[in-house]
Order: structure tokens, then sequence, then C-alpha cells
């Protein structure tokens, strides 16, 4: 049983009434409760409501109630483009999380109930969500170091308004509540009361199926953990493999691996577009949150997004010696390695010149293949353009080494002789 629990109270009415009946079970067994309010600065009564609830806390405490108050204002605002709603509710966990790690507190109990979730699902439903949005709200959720436990999730709201007459206590309401503005207040206003009059077990058959959306959402994601434990990797996702899966498993598990690493909630746009594209494709890049998706050698990687930088200029390096030479302004390293044939003259190595392409370098691949152009090589290589960056590597002005490719074939060395081949890495692969 832990020593302290702590309740984010807003001041209205679903939280009083959980934070007064979280005080009340926590006074016999000796757990201090603690009362987060956070003050988003939305609207002007907000100063009213912090008084309120640090008064309401201290007359409880006084009557022998384990209470203990806590308040966070909030600055700055939204960005442009982001809602105030996502804003606040983002904003909000953060203070909540913060105050609880601070009073010591790994337990969060949030007030939302029964009519709660059914309102949540609706309007998850009316934005397109799928099976994960229509699970709407968990009862316990583990994020931030913190447990978040909803124990009122399937209580009706009646039985939360009985609580409160019964206890005689007293709440604020929020003027916002009443503002059109908001997609949950016109729900609230205009839809459930017509809702509730044609179907009137329409709050408890909404819970049900949110409840029963987590549960097949569980049961989901299981089989999506199984496929990725096949399919991912360090070396991205196996492009191959995942084709041969059924189509529904395909884009599910193609989900889920994108949800693991894009820095924002994935496009559905993108899911699609990937499901349509990636089967039969061979080299390809996609626009993604935070960066792109690379397609290469049967894999598909994520990239996130790097300012653009410009290439240094002509530079002069030892490399014959073996190791790896981190080049920071070129964004990743030259690893240099002895082997005993099939390499450059270490010779050839000690004053190499680095530089950019600059247009009309000639590349030889093989002993008895033609010089051509480098694009022209990169481009019968297939060698996708985000490989081809990194330095040219020139000895006593002849070309010996080009990403993506690697050695020039008219530099190789004869065997016996100490020699070096090269390989370039970018920071990160």
């Amino acid at each position: 049983m832990p020593a302290a629990v702590a309740v984010a109270a807003s001041g209205g009415r679903d939280s009083t009434a959980l934070l007064h009946a979280t005080a009340r079970a926590a006074r016999a067994h000796g757990i201090q409760v603690h009362a987060l309010h956070v003050h988003h600065g939305l609207v002007p009564s907000a100063d009213a409501w912090l008084e309120h609830l640090r008064t309401q806390c201290a007359r409880w405490a006084r009557a022998g109630l384990p209470l203990h108050f806590h308040a966070t204002r909030l600055g700055g605002a939204p960005q442009r483009g982001d809602s105030i709603e996502a804003w606040a509710r983002r904003e909000r966990y953060a203070a909540l999380a913060a105050m609880a790690h601070a009073a010591g507190c790994g337990l969060v109990l949030l007030a939302q109930h029964r009519r709660d979730q059914a309102e949540t699902l609706l309007l998850q439903a009316l934005r397109g969500g799928g099976l994960q949005a229509l699970a709407a709200m968990p009862a316990r959720a583990e994020r931030d170091g913190i447990v978040w436990v909803r124990p009122w999730l399937e209580q009706p709201r009646e039985a939360i308004e009985a609580y409160l007459r019964r206890h005689r206590l007293r709440w604020v309401d929020d003027e916002s509540n009443d503002d059109g503005a908001y997609a949950r207040n016109r729900l609230r206003h205009a839809v459930w009361p017509a809702l509730v009059a044609a179907f009137p077990d329409a709050e408890a058959q909404l819970a049900a199926a949110a409840r029963r959306s987590a549960e097949d959402v569980a049961a989901l994601q299981a089989g999506v953990e199984a496929d990725l434990a096949t399919l991912g990797g360090e070396g991205g996702l196996d492009t191959a493999a995942w084709t041969e899966l059924p189509a529904a498993r395909r884009t599910a598990a193609l989900r889920g691996w994108l949800r693991a690493l894009l820095p924002l909630p994935v496009p559905d746009t993108l899911v699609r577009r990937l499901a349509t594209e990636l089967p039969g494709a061979q080299a390809a890049r996609w626009p993604a949150p935070g960066g792109e998706l690379r397609l290469h050698d049967g894999r598909l990687r994520f990239a996130a997004s790097a300012p653009e930088i410009p290439p240094p200029g002509e530079s002069t390096l030892d490399l014959a010696h073996a190791g790896c030479h981190h080049l920071p302004g070129w964004g990743g390293c030259l690893d240099v390695v002895a082997v005993g044939e099939g390499g450059v003259a270490a010779a050839r190595l000690r004053r190499a010149t680095l530089r950019p392409r600059r247009g009309g370098e000639q590349f030889q691949l093989g002993a008895r293949t033609l010089p051509r152009c480098l694009k022209k090589q990169y481009q019968a290589r297939r060698i996708p353009a985000w490989a081809r960056g990194g330095p040219l590597v020139f000895g006593d002005g002849q070309l010996l080494f080009a990403p993506g490719l690697g050695l020039d074939a008219r530099c190789i060395a004869p065997p016996g002789e100490p020699q070096f081949t090269l390989h370039w890495h970018t920071d990160g692969a």
C-alpha cells in the first residue's frame, strides 16, 4: 500500500468528490493525500478556483483529513497551429507529473467518469479515429514514471452528484464548459440530450464499447509486437518479410513500427501511402513528421530531420593508419581498415584530399570496366541520394574513394604492399 497518493483536483464537481472520497478512505489506512491543482490561466476566474481549492483543502485538513495542497501556474501559450485543448492537456499532465514526483507520489487519481468516457468515444469516432482511439481513456496507464488511474470510469455521473449532496460539498463551475467553440461542449449541450432521449442506455453502452475496444487493442498490440520482433531491429523494417504478412497484419505492424519511431502522432495518410507503395519498391523516400522514411536494400528506416549545413571545403588528412576518422563537418566518419589486398596503398593516403562533389568526376567500378562519370555510376548501382553524402577522397589528384561506391578500381594496390580500404558512415547510422 502506498504511503501517499495524489489526486488531480481542478475544483470542479467530479474532482472535488474524488478528492474528498480519497481523503476519507486514506485516513483509515494512514495514507497521505496530495491535491494537485494546475492553474491554466485561460479564464478570468482561474485565480478564484485556486483559492477556493486551497481554502477547502485547509478546512478539510483541520477537520482531520490527511490532505496537502499543491498548485502550479502554467506559463507560455499554445503555439501557432496548436489547439488550446491539446496544449492545455499536454501542459497539465506535465505539471501534474512534476508535482507528483516532488510530493513523492507514484500514483495519481483522475476523476473522469462513465459519461466522460462515452463522450470521448463519440468524439474520437467523429474525428475518424481507429480502434485505439475508440478505446477512449484507459482505466490505468503508466507514463512519466507515474501510474495514472481513473477509479470512477465505470461510475455514472448521477452517483457522483449523489455523493456531493450527501456530504454537502462545494465546487466551482468552469464557465468555459459553456463555450461552443470546444467540440466536447457542443457534444455535451447539443447532441447528448437528444441522444439519451432516443437511446436511454447510450452512456452505459458507449462506455462498454470503449472497454471492449481497449481489450481488442491489447490483443492486437500483442500480435503487432510478435510481428515486429521478426521484422524490426536496429537495421530497420525488413520489407520483404513484411510484404509476406496478410494485408491487415501488414498495416497494423507498419503503424506500430512507425508509432515507436516518429516524434509526432502517426498520420493515417502516411500509413495508407506506405501500405500501397512499399510492396515492390526498391529505393524510395517518404516525408514523415520530424524527418523522412528511407527504403534501401530491403530495409525501411527513419531519418530525423537535420539542419541544412553546406559541406565543408577542401581539406587534407593523413589516412595512412587504421581507425575511424570522425569528420564533424561532414556528419560522419571515414573508417580506415588494413587489408591484404584490394586496398589503396598507404603512401597514397598520407596526404589525402577530402572535398565535396563538384561534377564531372570520373569513377571506375571494376578493373575490366571503363571509367564513367560519378553521377552515372551512382545511378547504375541504384545508390540513394542520402547514401552519396560524405567526402570524396583524392590522392595525388586521383579519385580514390567515393561514399556508397567504395574504392576506384584504378587505385587498387598490388598484393603484399601495405594498403587500406575505406568505408563511410554517417552519424547515427
